[in-house]
């Protein structure tokens, strides 16, 4: 046998005998862990199993009922009949008084009146125990009523001042103030008409007629007629008859 036949004799040699020694080992392995993989199967099968939560399969079904329960309580509720419903009782409205018509006398606002005695205080409100802020000094004065309240009216002069008089001081007789310098007096309503006398501005006159746009007046004596807008103490769309 040549030296190449002799060294693949010797590899095959030693392959057989890995072999066998590779056999072995397994052998060996499979006995000893044999038992370690038994035990672990064993205590697999014995190992109980987790249940499932009965009170929180429990709480689910239930809130499932509830709502289901209330879905078909509002479907089949009754719509309330408006008989059933409370009945709201609304209180009725308070008469009004209009804005130019006074509370107490129920008579325009404003509007005019005079002195009807030769003093008059004339007081910060309506009341005895308010200051005295004003004292009218002329009978007959032209005075203006702008408020009322109770016995009491609010009035000023055509300067403006005044303050709260008691009623029983005021009269309902109707005066004017000239506010032309020497006013001409008509004897007609009319222009064109004779002069009958003349009047300084500041002069109190009686009023004693009016149509739209002339008052007939007596002023100390003399009667005569003259443009509305020549006295203060009567309305421009006053008719006095």
């Amino acid at each position: 046998m040549g030296t190449g036949g002799i060294i693949r004799a010797v590899r095959i040699g030693q392959m057989r005998a890995a072999r066998r020694r590779a056999g072995a080992w397994l052998l060996v392995a499979g006995i000893t862990l044999a038992p370690i993989i038994s035990a672990f199967a064993a205590e697999a099968q014995t190992r109980p199993r987790p249940r499932p939560d009965v009170n929180a399969q429990a709480d689910v079904n239930a809130q499932a009922a509830n709502s289901a329960a209330a879905s078909q309580q509002g479907a089949t509720r009754p719509e309330p009949r408006p008989e059933d419903q409370p009945q709201v009782t609304v209180p009725a409205p308070a008469p009004t008084i209009a804005p130019n018509i006074g509370p107490v006398t129920k008579q325009p606002l404003p509007r005019f009146v005079s002195l009807k005695g030769s003093e008059g205080n004339a007081r910060r409100g309506p009341g005895l125990t308010h200051r005295i802020d004003w004292v009218f000094t002329t009978k007959g004065t032209p005075l203006r009523v702008v408020a009322e309240y109770e016995n009491w009216r609010k009035v000023e002069d055509f300067e403006g001042l005044g303050g709260w008089v008691h009623f029983a001081l005021l009269s309902v007789a109707r005066t004017v103030i000239i506010t032309t310098d020497m006013a001409q007096f008509h004897t007609l309503p009319d222009p064109a008409s004779p002069v009958a006398f003349q009047a300084e501005r500041g002069v109190l006159a009686r009023l004693l007629e009016c149509q739209i746009d002339w008052c007939r007046v007596n002023a100390d004596g003399e009667r005569g007629w003259a443009p509305k807008s020549m006295f203060w103490g009567v309305r421009l769309d006053e008719v006095v008859e």
